[in-house]
């Protein structure tokens, strides 16, 4: 088992212990800070399970269904993250409003402050982990779950800035209001993940000071003439980068060839943090223009 893998198990054991705990204080109390909190753990097991998942799938070697591999269940695990994040915020959303209508009582009020100061020490130990873990491999679905119990942490320290107000003042209606704010910050924390699984998955290029760096070991290159049709991608981990290389016509082919196997160990080492895979087409005289116009026909 590799890493992520072993790092989204700890992710569910957390998170299933997170939901235990949060659901019962939160059903007892009936806090719409913490039950909302509840739900989030709650989804939060679902979704490290379903990455758990996907990146046990999207290691795998390409094969003849899958050639190039399955690298874009990463992004697609970030699409499906950010999602569930959006539909428990409408949720929180919808339980917040409710109890600002109907101004349930709050109950067990100390047990819902320990066990929120119980949550923000496990969640932001888990954290940690996470962030050394995505640090370390630049997976995008490790970044993602780092990402959500990041905005875990951050709301739970609100709900238990929340109960502490309301057990200082008695001002109930601070619970929903907190709700609200959750929520709204909820969804704003699911968007880029969102935006950028979905980009992943619609071959974005690299981002443009990457390309940048392609671009630069190129043209210091001396033993091709030059290059063209340079195009890139991502896909979770996975990095793919095809160019036309130009040569002298008079090299022959069995020397631009490994000059093509000395491009791509360089390109390999300039992005050490990814899995790069190289496409490279010999040319023995610049044929853009001409690959240009018949595209034009």
């Amino acid at each position: 088992m590799k890493i992520e893998q072993k790092a989204t198990v700890v992710s569910m054991s957390v998170a299933t212990m997170l939901v235990i705990v949060k659901m019962t204080i939160g059903i007892m109390s009936g806090s719409v800070a913490v039950l909302a909190s509840a739900i989030d753990s709650l989804l939060d097991l679902c979704v490290s399970a379903f990455n758990f998942f996907a990146l046990g799938h999207a290691q795998k070697e390409p094969d003849d269904k899958f050639n190039y591999g399955r690298g874009k269940l990463e992004p697609l695990a970030a699409v499906i993250e950010g999602t569930i994040i959006s539909i428990s915020a409408l949720f929180v959303l919808y339980e917040a409003i409710q109890k600002i209508i109907y101004q349930t009582p709050m109950n067990h009020l100390e047990e819902s402050l320990l066990v929120m100061i119980f949550s923000i020490i496990i969640t932001g130990g888990l954290v940690l982990f996470l962030t050394i873990i995505a640090k370390k491999t630049n997976n995008m679905v490790i970044r993602a779950d780092a990402l959500h119990y990041k905005t875990d942490l951050f709301s739970n320290g609100a709900v238990l800035f929340a109960l502490g107000l309301i057990s200082l003042t008695g001002i109930e209606i601070i619970d929903p209001i907190l709700g609200l704010v959750i929520a709204v910050y909820m969804f704003y924390s699911a968007i880029p993940i969102i935006k950028e699984g979905v980009l992943m998955l619609l071959d974005v290029s690299m981002a443009p000071v990457e390309v940048e760096k392609i671009k630069d070991l190129l043209d210091t290159e001396k033993e091709i003439t030059t290059y063209h049709f340079l195009n890139t991608r991502s896909a979770g981990s996975h990095v793919y980068i095809s160019v036309h290389l130009v040569f002298n016509v008079t090299v022959t082919l069995y020397d631009a060839h490994v000059i093509g196997d000395k491009i791509e160990s360089k390109l390999k080492k300039l992005f050490p943090e990814y899995k790069v895979h190289t496409m490279m087409h010999l040319d023995p005289y610049d044929d853009s223009q001409i690959n240009d116009e018949e595209d034009e026909y």
